[in-house]
């Protein structure tokens, strides 16, 4: 499996002690945490999506030829 595909898991299980202490406990700073936290998870969603779009073009170009 992709190694991205594992950053990513690890970086939503990272978060999980955050959401907790925000969403349980109200804890202000878990939520400045969670929000950097899903920042970077959407960049890093982003970085994948551009990674899938690039691999599936070449491999279209590759097919046309």
């Amino acid at each position: 499996m992709n190694n991205n595909f594992n950053k990513l898991k690890d970086l939503v299980m990272s978060l999980e002690g955050d959401f907790e202490k925000f969403y349980d406990k109200n804890n202000a700073a878990a939520g400045t945490r969670v929000r950097k936290g899903m920042q970077d998870l959407k960049n890093m969603a982003q970085d994948i999506r551009k990674e899938v779009q690039d691999m599936k073009n070449t491999s279209e170009k590759k097919a046309a030829k």
